[in-house]
Parts: structure tokens; sequence; C-alpha cells
């Protein structure tokens, strides 16, 4: 009874972040008034839009550097890509393949440089791959805002601000739904995207694989003790660096796939929040810093995503105004990341806790 009993405590410490969302989210869909079939829609575009950003955030996890913030860089080095197919007029699927071929290079320079730094602030990586982002943000607007169509050639003059150099605020892309429209199907008037599942399901199983193979093993020692993995022999600061620039190179590829269904590109701001949003909704699947797992990717996708769909209108419903429900969505996007760190916190000190209740058990037994 008493191994029962410390099973159910252990499963809900767990899964405090995930219960917590599902509570919200039960309680605000009523209010929203939304149907049915309109969530399962929403839910589904949004699950093929965004999953792929979010499972580029597993190896970093793995490799024991927390949740990498710094996949803006991939997502910037993505934008970019999709620029330069926009400015030479390529559409369709071709265009999001170039786009991912262009972007490729420049996702592993940022990728590399960026787990060099991290490698210089061990223990503080989640912080410093955030300010890390906002530095490369600087230097990526510099590159559209001054560079293009000055020194780097930009043809499509629709492309360029009224003084003839400078990449505009927003960008309507040739590419828009070339990924969600091959194979899409209705299901119950749902309609589904598999070309854009199948890749996802690609990730997925490289993923799996990927963690079999020498270099995933050798992350996952690296993740669990630096000291003991230098001691085996694995180059650890290599390793670090290669579980990023892996991740900065998936997070170009999600940013793609994501605006491919968006249709347009924010130039400026389209990739501040895509690390925020995408660690927010691995964080509400269960996740924590120190372990992430596929389902917890794509569980946290949709829940997070739910409750991003009906806090606005359940907050209008409930309080009169459509600006406090929208302010409650932010909110929340911000606060899960605070709260799921919080209790991740807090699991570990209950984790030690059991273990030395369990030890002493063990103890008192073997007398």
């Amino acid at each position: 009874m008493k191994l029962k009993s410390d099973s159910l405590k252990r499963f809900l410490i767990d899964s405090a972040v995930p219960i917590l969302f599902i509570v919200i989210s039960v309680i605000a869909i009523p209010l929203s008034k939304f149907t049915g079939l309109y969530l399962v829609r929403e839910i589904v575009t949004r699950l093929t839009r965004d999953t792929f950003l979010v499972l580029s955030l597993l190896l970093p996890v793995m490799a024991g550097m927390g949740i990498n913030f710094g996949m803006v860089l991939g997502a910037m080095a993505g934008q970019i890509g999709l620029i330069f197919v926009t400015d030479w007029g390529i559409r369709d699927v071709l265009g999001l393949v170039i786009a991912m071929i262009i972007s490729t290079p420049i996702a592993i320079l940022l990728g590399y440089f960026s787990g060099g730094v991290l490698n210089r602030a061990k223990g503080r990586e989640m912080i410093t791959s955030m300010m890390l982002g906002l530095f490369i943000s600087g230097i990526y607007q510099f590159f559209l805002l001054y560079l293009c169509g000055s020194i780097i050639p930009i043809k499509n003059p629709k492309l360029l601000l009224s003084r003839g150099y400078g990449i505009r605020n927003a960008i309507n892309l040739d590419t828009a739904g070339a990924f969600d429209k091959l194979l899409r199907v209705k299901i119950g008037g749902v309609p589904v995207s598999f070309g854009t599942i199948l890749i996802i399901v690609a990730i997925c199983i490289f993923t799996s694989w990927f963690r079999k193979t020498k270099l995933g093993q050798d992350m996952r020692a690296v993740g669990q003790d630096m000291g003991v993995a230098d001691s085996a022999g694995i180059k650890v600061e290599k390793t670090r660096i290669q579980s990023i620039i892996i991740s900065t190179v998936l997070a170009c590829y999600g940013q793609i796939i994501y605006l491919q269904n968006i249709g347009t590109i924010n130039t400026y701001n389209g990739a501040d929040q895509a690390a925020l949003f995408a660690a927010a909704a691995l964080l509400v699947g269960g996740a924590t810093v120190s372990r992430a797992t596929i389902a917890n990717a794509i569980v946290g996708t949709g829940l997070f995503h739910l409750m991003f769909i009906v806090m606005p209108m359940a907050g209008k419903n409930l309080t009169g105004s459509a600006m406090l429900g929208e302010y409650f969505r932010m909110f929340v996007s911000y606060g899960v990341v605070t709260i799921a760190l919080v209790l991740h916190a807090w699991k570990r000190q209950k984790d030690k806790e059991m273990d030395r209740a369990q030890f002493r058990v063990d103890v008192k037994t073997s007398k």
C-alpha cells in the first residue's frame, strides 16, 4: 500500500504542470463557448504548424543544456532563406526546399557560435542562450535593414522599403501552404495536412534513432554528469556544441514550416517569440529542463495551444473585456515558463526527500 502511495505521489509530482493546465483548459472551454469542431480544427492546424519547432528543443535538454532559447538563431536563418526564395520568385515545395538549403549553412554557423558561447557559461546555459538570441537579433536586423538592397542585391522592389534598401516589415510568401497542401484530406470536416504530418513523423523517427547512436549516447552521458563523461573519454564541449548545432538547424526548418502555414513573414519580430512559445509548449507537456521526450513535445503543443485558443474568449465572456482576455493569454504564455521552472525546482526537492526516505527504509530493512 505504501508503495502504491509513493508511486501515485511521484506521478502527481511528475505530471503537476500538465494536470494544472488540463484543469485550466477544462474550466476555460465552456466559458469560451467554442464548438468542439472548431477547437479540433484549430488544434490540428496548430499541431502541424508548431510541433517541429518544439521537437527541435529535445537534444540540448538530453545533453544537459536545458531549454535552448537560442533556437531563435535558427528561426532567423530560416527567415533569411525564405526572403531570398521570395525575391527569386521560387514557389511551392521547391521554394521551401531551396529555402532550407540556403538557411542550413547559416544555421550551422550560428549553432557553432552559440555552442561555443554556451560552453563558456556552463550551468547558466538558458539565460545565456536567451541573451545570445537578443544579441544576434540586432545583427539580423542590421543585415536586413541596411545591407539587403544596398550591398546585397534584392531584385523584387515589393520586398524593399520606399527608400530603396532594407526589407519591409511584412512579406507575403509565394510558398504559402506548400507543405500543407500535400496530401491534405478532410476528416469529419477537419482539414488534415498529412504532408506536414509526415515531416513531423520523420523528425520523431530521427530523434528516436539519434538517441541510440554513439553521439546520442554521448550526449546523454554528458547530460547526466560532465565529469564522468569526460573521464570516459567523451569530448564534452564538442558534444555540447554538436547538440546545439543540430537543435539550431532543426529550429531553422521548424520556422520555415511554421511560416509557410502562416503565409507571411513578420520580418523583424517573427523569430522573437519562437523560443518562448516552443519552450512553454514543451514544459506544459510535462518536460523539465533536464528531461524531455517526444510525447512531452506533442502533448504539450496540443495542450498549450488549446489553452492559448480558449483563454482570450473565456476572458472576454467572463469579464466583458476582449483586451483583458488577450492580456491574460500573453500572461499565460510567459507565466507557464515561470510556473514550470518553479515546479521543476520543487519536484527536484521532493525527489530528494523521497529518495532519502526510501534510503532510510532500505537501511532499516537491511538491519
